[in-house]
Formats: structure tokens, C-alpha cells, sequence
């Protein structure tokens, strides 16, 4: 079951992409968890037929997961996470024109549209017979799957990995003579989790296989083919592997957060780390990047001359190496080597090697997400108090007035406003054992985990609202029926002749409130990737 502002966000989400009807059996499973086949066409009171149908299209589009209990069968439950993921595949199409062309950005939107595709299926809706086209189209899915920007759709992609999780702890801990220890049922977690990681790597494996090359020359008839390369397996369905691109969010949030606290040149320099070792970069989950030497950086910046204009230096012709080294050092804060300076580091570098610190730095996102939404509630003193409770700890009302020098009649109310929206939180501490409320001190604190999850729930309440601000916009009567006429065969090929002054301008208006929208919707959505995908790494601050 989900909570309230993401239950209302995915039922919207699937009713503007898939229908009042589906989105319906969508609203039934978020809010009462996961359900039969008949308890769902009794709670929806819909014909049989339509939501076994409903079901199929959120199955397809990988929105509902199986799961196999032993007292009431096959009961399905929604994907709350791939579900939310949808408004973020116009970004997923534009990163795949930007690394794969226009034919990879055709190939990923037609698969988002239809939730899973066979290769030949592909090739053949987008080239319309066109020899060349398609050889280029089987390029492309064969560079998209190999670079594993798609992945094989699998039984397994369709279970609940938490059902599988929980069955795999069940089945180690039964090996387990006597009542376990902490360490045994540590290690049957352990198990379990790699178990089901392994599963994983090899279901993602059958989406290629390997084909003899043809040996060219006189005596190829002769012997066997010595030499094998991958192809694309044309009987498995494939999806799109979210997680990979999610990768490119991360990254360009990184490089945006480097840009705004240094320069161009800094930016361009972890910009160059990073890509040097995409390839090698599976997921969100990352700890940090693969070791990369200083000389494969310098490599793929040679053609880059402006390097030394973001720096002071004593000589006037520096070569880019010396320059991409002081560039790593300010990175990794080599001129602060304390506690604070590692939390402020974007990378770690030594002995010639550098890697990306993810988990830090996506730990400073996160908080200073946080310190945002504070200053623009609470402005400037509100910041100071929770930047205070985040360094020190727990203290009490009279210490915080202290320090961050605020009147004390000030410091109770704003505390007050603070705790209700669950930025900070208080500790009782009880002077004798009845916990008698007068004989307590009370302690605040940032309690980040509930910070993290109230904001979460606000930014999911915000792209509710953006969303149903559209529709509100395009239900206006006069403009409905000029969208409508828009739409029109004849209209569409000579818009400048058949429509007047005014539609042309209400079009205008419309289609400018759109786009700001888009935008307002497209950096919620961006604080939202912080605070849920980058929040893998836990909420300690140390």
C-alpha cells in the first residue's frame, strides 16, 4: 500500500496515460495492497473482462507485479516506483538521441509506448520496409542492448522482489539448526540478497547471444569458425533499463553542483572522470566510480585549451596536465584534509587515481534540498537553527538561542513552526521515572529521515497539483474546441489560413502555460530523484 499523496499522483499519472477505467483498478491496488483477480473486479464494480484487460496493459507496461501466495493464489500489486518513473521518460528519449542518435531515440520512445518489444517487432514498425533504414535500426538496439540501455524482459522482471527476498531469507533460515544467532540470521540475509542479485545478472544475459562470424577467403570453406561475436536474440522482449539512464540524471546533477561552487573548467574536468568510466557504472547505487588515472583524463581533454583561464597560476603557458592536477586537488579538497573537508569533496585522489566520491556528494544534495525548502518557509534564521542541530546534535531551546544568536521569544514560535512540518523533531529526556511532562528537558534535533520523507510527500503533492493544473487548462471550454478544430485534417496543413487572430493566440498562450509547466514539473521531478533514487546510501550525516 501506498500513502495518500502517491497513491493520488500514480492513479493520475495513469489515468492521463491509460484511462479513467484502468486507472481505476490502479487506484483499488494502491490503496488496499495487493489484491486477486475477483476481490478487484468486486472492489472496482467493473465487468470482468475490462479489468482483466486493464491488467494486461499495466502488466505489459511493467506497472503491476505477480506475486504466487499459498492461501490465495496469483495477487497482483502496483509498482509504485516504476510508475512514478513515467514522468521522466521524455528526459530517458532525449538522453537517448544524445548518445545513440535519432534512431535510438525512436527505438527507446516506441518501447516506452509499448512497454516491451521483440527486436524484429522494432525494426519493423520503424523502417516501413526500408532495407537501409532497418539495418540501421538493428544497429542502434544491438548498441542500446550491448551498452545495456535496454534489458531483457524476463519472468522474474514481473515478481515482487521483495516476495522473493523474503522467500530466499525463509528457505537459508530454515537451514539453521537451533534458535539462530545475529550473526547466523546476518548471514542469511547476506545470502539471500546475493542469491537474488546473481538471478538477476543471469536473466539479464539471455537478451544476447553469440553467432559464429563468417570467415572470409578462400580457405573459410575449409575450417571452422575460430571467432564468435554477440547478437541480439530476435525472441526476447525487451525493456528499457531505467536504472542506466537514471545514471545520466546523477551525473549531470553532479556536474551542475561542481559548475555552481567552482567553474566551467572544474565542471568540465569531473564531467570528463565521469564518462571515462560510464561504461563501468551500473546504477544509482554506486559508492563511488571506478579508479581512473590522471593520464586518461588529461587524454580526453587534450583538445580543450581553456583549461587554465578558471585558474590563478604563477606561469603563463601551463601545460592541461598541471592544470587538470590542481583541478583534482580542488576537487577532492586536498588543502582541507579534515573531517569536513572529506565531507565537502567531490572525488578522492591519490597515488594517480581518481574516483567519484557518489555517496558523499549525493548525501550534500540531499541536505541542501533540505536547507531549500527551510530558507523559503522558514528564510534565513530557520537555516542557521537546522544547520546548527545537523552539526552538533541534540540541544536544548536556551543553547540554540545562544548560538545562533536569536531573542529567545523568537527562537520558541520559529521552533514551534519548524516541528510541525517535521524539520526538526524533539527527544524528551524524563528527570525521574514517572516521566512527569514537568520534570522533562526537551531536545531538538533533525531527524532526517522524516525530514526526507514529509518533503518527499510534499513534492509528490506538488506534481499532483502541476498535473491536474494541466488539465484543468486544457478542459477550457473555448480553448477545447479550438484544440479540437486544431486537430482537424485540413486545419493542420494551413493553420495560418483557417484559423483566426484570436484561436492563434489562445493556441499561443496555451501552449507558453505548457511550457512552464514542463519546466516547474521537470525541477520537482528533479528534487524528487534526489531525495528517493539518491537516497540508497541511508541518511547519516557523519
Amino acid at each position: 500500500m501506498a500513502d495518500a499523496q502517491t497513491t493520488r499522483l500514480c492513479t493520475q499519472i495513469i489515468r492521463s496515460q491509460f484511462g479513467p477505467l484502468t486507472a481505476n483498478v490502479a487506484s483499488i491496488l494502491l490503496t488496499r495492497g495487493r489484491l486477486t483477480l475477483p476481490q478487484i473486479v468486486r472492489l472496482t464494480s467493473l465487468k470482468p473482462r475490462t479489468v482483466r484487460a486493464s491488467i494486461l496493459v499495466l502488466v505489459q507496461h511493467n506497472v503491476l507485479w505477480h506475486a504466487q501466495t499459498e492461501d490465495e493464489g496469483e495477487v497482483l500489486e502496483v509498482n509504485v516506483e516504476e510508475c512514478l518513473l513515467r514522468l521522466r521518460f521524455g528526459r530517458f528519449v532525449s538522453q537517448a538521441g544524445q548518445l545513440f542518435g535519432d534512431a535510438g531515440a525512436q527505438i527507446v520512445q516506441l518501447i516506452l509506448d509499448h512497454g516491451k518489444l521483440r527486436p524484429p517487432d522494432i525494426v519493423s514498425e520503424l523502417s516501413l520496409g526500408d532495407a537501409k533504414a532497418a539495418n540501421v535500426y538493428s544497429q542502434a538496439i544491438h548498441a542500446l542492448v550491448t551498452a545495456a540501455y535496454l534489458k531483457p524482459s524476463t519472468i522474474l522482471s514481473h515478481v515482487s522482489p521483495r516476495d522473493k527476498r523474503i522467500r530466499y531469507e525463509a528457505e537459508e533460515k530454515a537451514k539453521i539448526a537451533g534458535f539462530p544467532t545475529a550473526k547466523e540470521l546476518r548471514e542469511a540475509r547476506e545470502t539471500a540478497e546475493a542469491r537474488l542479485k546473481r538471478e538477476e545478472e543471469e536473466a539479464e544475459k539471455v537478451g544476447l547471444k553469440r553467432k559464429a562470424k563468417e570467415q572470409k577467403g578462400p580457405r573459410s570453406a575449409k575450417r571452422k569458425a575460430a571467432e564468435e561475436e554477440d547478437i541480439v536474440d530476435p525472441t526476447v522482449y525487451f525493456r528499457v533499463n531505467c536504472d542506466k539512464f537514471n545514471i545520466h540524471v546523477r551525473n549531470t546533477l553532479i556536474v551542475k553542483a561542481v559548475k555552481e561552487r567552482f567553474n566551467d573548467g572544474a565542471a568540465l574536468v569531473l564531467d570528463t572522470t565521469l564518462k571515462v568510466t560510464e561504461s563501468k557504472q551500473k546504477n544509482v547505487l554506486d559508492v563511488r566510480t571506478e579508479p581512473v588515472s590522471v593520464s586518461n583524463i588529461a587524454v580526453s581533454l587534450s583538445d580543450q585549451e581553456e583549461l587554465a583561464s578558471g585558474l590563478i597560476l604563477k606561469t603563463k603557458n601551463p601545460s592541461n596536465a598541471a592544470c587538470i592536477k590542481d583541478y583534482l586537488g580542488m576537487l577532492s579538497c586536498a588543502d582541507n584534509p579534515t573531517a569536513a573537508g572529506r565531507a565537502a569533496a567531490f572525488l578522492s585522489f591519490g597515488a594517480s587515481k581518481v574516483q567519484v566520491e557518489f555517496e558523499t556528494v549525493c548525501k550534500r544534495l540531499r541536505r541542501r534540498v533540505l536547507e531549500s525548502v527551510t530558507r523559503e518557509r522558514h528564510g534565513p534564521e530557520g537555516v542557521r537553527i537546522l544547520r546548527l542541530l545537523l552539526d552538533t546534535g541534540k540541544m536544548d531551546e536556551k543553547q540554540i538561542s545562544k548560538v545562533v544568536m536569536i531573542p529567545g521569544k523568537d527562537v520558541r514560535p520559529l521552533l514551534a513552526l519548524m516541528s510541525a512540518e517535521s524539520l526538526i523533531s524533539t527527544q524528551e529526556v524524563p528527570k525521574s521515572a514517572d516521566r512527569n511532562p514537568s520534570r522533562m528537558f526537551y531536545l531538538w534535533h533533525v531527524d532526517l529521515q522524516k525530514a526526507y520523507s514529509v518533503i518527499l510527500g510534499n513534492l509528490y503533492k506538488t506534481l499532483y497539483n502541476i498535473g491536474g493544473r494541466r488539465q484543468a487548462e486544457q478542459e477550457e471550454p473555448m480553448l477545447k474546441a479550438v484544440l479540437e478544430k486544431r486537430e482537424r485534417s485540413d486545419v493542420s496543413q494551413d493553420e495560418a489560413g483557417l484559423m483566426s487572430r484570436l484561436e492563434l493566440d489562445m493556441i499561443k498562450e496555451w501552449e507558453a502555460k505548457q511550457e512552464k509547466l514542463t519546466v516547474l514539473e521537470m525541477r520537482v521531478e528533479e528534487s524528487v530523484f534526489i531525495l528517493r533514487d539518491l537516497g540508497v546510501f541511508g541518511f547519516s550525516e557523519d
